[in-house]
């Protein structure tokens, strides 16, 4: 068995680690052989030193293998996942899920929770009455035959090694490495066993990775690697240097879902969400034409299948029947201060005010408060008035400081364009 040690001291000195020393990290997180300082040891070489595809390979595998592998698609054929790296305003998950269920390809997808500026699809979800995220591999299954969509939050029993080693990436300023990046999302993504999987990386100054470079850096990295492991996989670099769609906030993006749905979406949420349904779709076999994608929303199916899924998974019928949302009373616009075209939007910054406003998370255990939300007006490259609303925030007191630094998110200029909603197809 190899040692702790001489794999850190290998690795350190930047060789490239076999896939028995890796697994054997993998190993170590699982069962506590490797200590938290082992363990923060190897993710600062591995930062440093990087990881090749082979080993990259090897340690999602290994990371995957430490825990449950559900392998749906055996019972369910053509079955669809779905990753976005997450971002402000983005509730595509919402949409894609209900809207391919009701075109007849099934969907399955576990979710995680926002920390930081970005906004988790669970946290989202809960802000729904009676919704149970809770889902195991027979749930999972059960939702599937009955209404062909499951959407859940990942168990203990999935990857347990992701678990230890993404504690410590942040403590260890290892967070923004590529290769632990597609580990980690890949060990999770993968061990629900989906036919195919599409993701949906973000780039601009409100994704994880601002860089485009790098987005496209992580997209093909994830791709390769998912297809290394058996899976089909594709991906769309999608912009995220604005929030995506008019609103923000939990119950506020539940409510745009639905209108998105019901065919009054927002067109920058709608475009994401047909481009990554049809390549999805193509994966599976089954490809979906924007014909029937937007006739399914116009019939009222893919509305109906969002609240059928909803029910089975505990939400209030009549709530669903009738949605009610309470946003935070304190109601503030921000206003242009002079004319021009809208330049830049400090997205990062937005989705941080919105968490020190209550509308998030900062840290695990935090609670929030669902009705704290942002309502964007104006878009990029728009052109604007002075006095006209560029965005309306929703708080729940009175807090000058707060909403002055929510109008300093906004910049206008006698210039600004709108940015390439799909930058680039890394796959």
């Amino acid at each position: 068995m190899a040692l702790p040690y001489r794999i850190l001291e290998r690795k350190r000195a930047g060789m490239r680690l076999s896939e028995d020393e890796i697994r054997a990290v993998a190993r170590g997180a699982t069962d506590g052989f490797w200590s938290e300082g082992q363990l923060a040891a190897f993710l600062m070489a591995a930062a440093i030193r990087g990881l090749d595809p082979e080993e990259t390979r090897a340690l999602t595998l290994a990371m995957l293998e430490s825990g449950e592998r559900w392998e749906l698609a055996r019972e369910v054929p053509g079955l669809c996942d779905k990753h976005s790296t997450g971002g402000v305003g983005d509730k595509v998950s919402l949409v894609l899920g209900p809207l391919l269920a009701s075109c007849g390809l099934p969907v399955a997808m576990l979710t995680g929770r926002g920390l930081g500026h970005s906004g988790g699809t669970m946290d989202k979800l809960e802000s729904i009455p009676g919704m149970d995220l809770g889902l195991d591999r027979a749930r999972c299954l059960e939702l599937l035959d009955r209404c062909g969509l499951a959407i859940g939050g990942a168990t203990a029993e999935i990857a347990p090694a992701d678990r230890r080693l993404y504690a410590l990436r942040d403590t260890t300023a290892t967070v923004d490495s590529l290769p632990l990046i597609t580990a980690s999302i890949l060990s999770k993504k993968l061990a629900m066993g989906a036919a195919a999987v599409v993701f949906d990386v973000k780039t601009g100054n409100g994704a994880f990775l601002p860089e485009l470079e790098r987005s496209v850096e992580l997209g093909r990295g994830l791709v390769e690697t998912a297809r290394a492991l058996g899976t089909p996989a594709s991906c769309l670099v999608t912009d995220m240097s604005q929030p995506l769609g008019r609103w923000t906030g939990h119950t506020s993006e539940v409510l745009e879902t639905l209108q998105c749905l019901a065919g009054e979406g927002p067109a920058d949420v709608m475009e994401v969400t047909f481009a990554l349904a049809e390549e999805v779709s193509r994966m599976v076999d089954r490809p979906l034409s924007r014909r029937e994608m937007e006739e399914s929303i116009s019939s009222g199916r893919a509305r109906e299948r969002f609240e059928q899924w909803a029910a089975l998974q505990g939400a209030d019928p009549a709530w669903l029947r009738t949605p009610s949302f309470a946003l935070a009373p304190v109601e503030t616009p921000l206003l242009a201060q002079r004319s021009g075209r809208l330049a830049g939007v400090d997205v990062r910054q937005l989705g941080l005010l919105l968490v020190e406003a209550g509308g998030g998370r900062s840290r695990p255990d935090d609670v929030i408060d669902f009705g704290v939300s942002l309502e964007t007006k104006a878009r990029l490259g728009q052109e604007v008035r002075e006095g006209e609303e560029l965005a309306r925030v929703y708080l729940r007191r009175d807090d000058d400081r707060l909403v002055e630094l929510f109008a300093g998110c906004f910049t206008l200029a006698d210039e600004g364009e709108a940015p390439m909603l799909i930058a680039a197809r890394p796959s």
